[in-house]
């Protein structure tokens, strides 16, 4: 555990690890220090003023975020002297912010209102004419909005693109109450991860451009899950609104956030994660589709299960193929393999390498494979890279193999193996959340559950087994993996009966070699390592 030091901070004596900052100590302990300038994951930048304490034995008021403790100090937070002073900070902050709260989309989420209401309520001592910004409701990048007016100068966002991205797109411009926020001459907000200064803007002055007006956010509610935009696994909070039933020109999800994670994306997220989230609304595949006289028509799920269960048995397993999906959970995987390898015999089940090896990556966070569970397939179905099959192969092995029915889970299958299935009256099942080109020819289409509609686990790049849940309800008739092939174990007769999702989580944990290390009763909320 390392040494502790001890240090008083209002009144309540603390032990804290040394080198640590006042502000990171009070908040280790749930006392609020109001700060504008201090990010966690940022440098210390000290430039704000708002987090102002006394210090016993030093001669002025102290910043919170740059003074490091040392043993035995002691540190008022709320004496009359700091009030007021943050309330004057305050009121310097705001002399030229307009006050247009009920048009401002940070409305419900500002640092500037959830402070004024705490520290400040003073009469305004400045009341001449406020010092208008060049810039109002500008776009700077693909994602971002400036407000120059708004700006309090914080300088977040500017160290955000300077120590983090290293791209250094921002800068604050001229002296005084002429100094604003702006883009280098030039330059445009480009970077891959611009979201994250919408994120850690205070104040109105950086909105997100596709979030705008969308919803106020007193309408929205959240739950805590994974990005599946890679194999990184970001830790996310999802915001949707359950006032808002999905129609088909609406949605019920309305933006990602990321979630801190020190073990796998400290405090940030990608453009593309966070902006990839409209599938879980759009073109998506509600009731099951069976095709007759070259035409698909609706049909009940459980006419779908029992068409599925026939075409089961109308082939041998050697002239069935089975592709997964790293998009799976490992609950699903692990039903997957109980249902085909262990009761239908099933050997020719393969993991495509579309999107592994990508070689789009880069230094921060974003990996070249675009699935969030490869490696959960690697520990369910011990598959190694190298025996991944490519689609362009697979038009290949259907014909050497002989192969009669083809199952697809999620892939959009190449036209020549499309064509090639067609003309050779090869059976093909698509199991999936979207529309796509593999869905609109298939023989028999059956809607399962997005990540965001259920609970699960993925295992990221670096082998780090993260749990996650929902709140949302499945679209249409659609079930999670798992649930799918219970319901077909049953047409079928095979030994299978989950119960609950934790009663798969469970015995999963005890049969997977790799998972035996996860104790579900001391289960770390930011992952476990697990063996692969």
């Amino acid at each position: 555990m390392g040494e502790k030091i001890k240090i008083t901070i209002n009144g309540k004596e603390l032990l804290a690890t040394p080198g640590k900052t006042i502000l990171q100590v009070a908040e280790e302990n749930g006392i609020e220090i109001p700060h504008y300038c201090y990010h966690p994951g940022l440098p210390v930048a000290g430039n704000c003023r708002m987090c102002l304490v006394e210090v016993e034995g030093a001669r002025k008021l102290q910043t919170a975020c740059s003074t490091k403790i040392s043993d035995g100090m002691v540190v008022r937070t709320n004496t009359p002297q700091v009030r007021e002073t943050v309330k004057q900070v305050l009121e310097f902050l705001l002399i030229n912010h307009p006050l247009d709260c009920p048009v401002c989309d940070q409305a419900g989420e500002c640092g500037l209102q959830d402070y004024y209401m705490v520290y400040g309520q003073y009469d305004p001592k400045f009341i001449e004419n406020k010092n208008k910004k060049s810039k109002k409701a500008t776009p700077i990048g693909k994602y971002v909005m400036l407000d120059q007016e708004r700006c309090i100068l914080c300088a977040r966002c500017v160290r955000f693109t300077r120590f983090i991205t290293k791209t250094e797109e921002l800068g604050i411009f001229n002296r005084g109450d002429h100094s604003e926020l702006d883009v280098y001459p030039g330059k445009e907000l480009n970077n891959r991860y611009t979201g994250n200064l919408v994120d850690i803007c205070p104040v109105g002055a950086l909105t997100c451009r596709d979030f705008r007006f969308q919803c106020r956010v007193w309408y929205l509610e959240e739950f805590d899950s994974i990005c599946p935009g890679c194999s990184r696994g970001c830790n996310i909070k999802i915001y949707y609104n359950p006032h808002r039933p999905h129609k088909a020109e609406g949605k019920r999800v309305l933006r990602f956030k990321p979630r801190p994670n020190l073990k796998v994306n400290r405090y940030w997220m990608c453009d593309d994660g966070r902006y990839g989230y409209k599938f879980i609304d759009e073109n998506r595949i509600m009731y099951p589709l069976l095709k007759e006289n070259g035409k698909q028509s609706e049909i009940y799920y459980d006419e779908a299960l029992k068409k599925f269960a026939d075409y089961l048995k109308e082939n041998i397993p050697d002239r069935v193929i089975y592709l997964l999906s790293a998009n799976s959970t490992n609950e699903e995987l692990y039903v997957t393999k109980k249902f085909f390898v262990e009761n239908y015999e099933l050997e020719n089940i393969f993991l495509p390498a579309e999107d592994i090896f990508t070689g789009d990556k880069d230094d921060l966070l974003i990996t070249e494979d675009k699935h969030p569970n490869t490696n959960g397939v690697k520990a369910i179905f011990n598959i190694l890279y190298k025996d991944f099959i490519k689609l362009d192969e697979l038009r290949e092995m259907i014909e050497r193999k002989s192969i009669s029915l083809l199952i697809v889970n999620r892939h959009e299958l190449l036209d020549e193996v499309l064509e090639y299935v067609r003309e050779n009256n090869v059976k093909l099942v698509y199991l999936g959340t979207n529309f796509n080109k593999t869905a609109k020819v298939a023989d028999l289409v059956i809607p399962i559950s997005v990540f965001a509609e259920k609970e699960g686990s993925f295992i990221n790049v670096d082998k780090l087994f993260q749990m996650f849940t929902s709140r949302l309800e499945p679209l249409g008739v659609s079930v999670p993996e798992w649930v799918l092939f219970n319901n077909l174990s049953e047409i079928l007769e095979y030994p299978l009966s989950y119960s609950s999702y934790k009663t798969v989580l469970k015995q999963m944990i005890s049969e997977v070699v790799g998972f035996k290390n996860i104790d579900l009763n001391n289960f770390d909320k930011y992952g476990e390592m697990v063996e692969l």
